[in-house]
């Protein structure tokens, strides 16, 4: 009889411990919708294989209680709630999700700039009160215009793409160069404050950390063009808020579509805005019902919503899977360093 190991997943939802279910061979799993805890190790403590979220913090004590634990698929990219040095010393393996919504995020990117390029929404909501008059909502064409992609990683490549497909000018500034995205899409690489003073266009595509926080400031915002428009779908601390209120207000920029805020510092996974932990700890609403940018017309804000499709949260779970599967067969992918 084939021996199956012994694997537990937590955090999920029931269609998550259905896909698993159906997809994962190999293996004699248990599920649990909380996270794991001291409190309900006893639960799975001979398990070999590990499926956790970012609520789940494994740490010495949680190692101590699973003495047969082999492998960690967490189900995110950041994996700062597993002590990997730990991890190491036990010969326990840990594996993540590198990437799983470059394609999604980018859309939802091109989704923000053709609103504010077309002035969807402001004619959504004039149309909803029978208002059919044109007057103020003339828009402006993507071909020809000039983007600048502040980062040019995996997302950015992505809207590089779309951004080839429409005909625009594409430039990008970063400290790695991508060479294909040059041979691919046409991009051209420049300092930051040429790309500030020539797109039309800005879209943040970086990581956010002691480098790259307030990369878009009060001294920096007077580059831009009065005419461009920024969009943001990375994180909200790239772009110093009370510098593009100013700007805005003073009409020195002409519209921002915006998916993150700097106000939301709590969120360290996208994925974690669809978590019951973090629903019952953190009331979006509460914190940016009055944020000042919902003040102006030419402002489209989404709730971080970017990375939120049935594809993407799939690609979360089937990269997990393989991972899993990957490590069944000697041979584990996206190990953690």
């Amino acid at each position: 009889m084939f021996f199956q190991k012994k694997a537990a997943f937590f955090e999920l939802e029931e269609w998550e411990k259905d896909y698993i279910k159906k997809n994962v061979k190999g293996i004699n799993a248990t599920f649990f919708d909380k996270p794991l805890t001291l409190e309900n190790f006893s639960k799975v403590k001979n398990i070999e294989i590990l499926g956790v979220f970012i609520y789940s913090k494994i740490d010495k004590n949680i190692l101590d209680q699973l003495p047969k634990l082999k492998f960690i698929a967490t189900m995110s990219t950041g994996f700062d709630h597993i002590d990997i040095t730990e991890c190491k010393l036990r010969n326990i393996t840990v594996s993540n999700v590198p990437f799983y919504g470059e394609n999604t995020v980018a859309e939802h990117t091109f989704a923000l700039i053709l609103n504010l390029s077309r002035k969807i929404t402001e004619s959504v909501h004039r149309t909803h009160k029978g208002d059919f008059n044109v007057d103020g909502l003339r828009g402006f064409d993507l071909k020809g215009k000039t983007l600048g992609l502040v980062g040019t990683g995996h997302i950015a490549a992505h809207v590089a793409r779309m951004a080839h497909g429409f005909e625009m000018n594409i430039i990008g500034y970063d400290v790695t160069q991508h060479e294909e995205l040059t041979r691919d899409f046409g991009l051209k690489y420049v300092d930051l404050n040429t790309l500030l003073k020539t797109s039309d266009i800005i879209s943040l595509h970086l990581p956010l950390n002691d480098k790259t926080k307030y990369i878009i400031n009060k001294k920096n915002i007077s580059l831009i063009k009065s005419s461009a428009i920024i969009i943001n779908t990375a994180r909200g601390g790239l772009l110093e808020t009370d510098a593009l209120f100013r700007a805005l207000q003073n009409k020195k920029i002409a519209g921002a579509g915006l998916d993150v805020l700097e106000e939301e510092t709590i969120i360290k996974e996208e994925k974690q805005l669809l978590s019951r932990e973090f629903q019952t700890t953190y009331n979006s609403k509460t914190v940016l019902q009055d944020h000042m940018l919902l003040r102006f017309d030419n402002v489209i804000i989404t709730p971080h919503n970017a990375f939120n499709s049935v594809e993407a949260l799939k690609r979360i779970l089937d990269t997990s899977i393989e991972n899993v599967q990957n490590y069944l067969k000697n041979n584990p992918l996206n190990i953690v360093k």
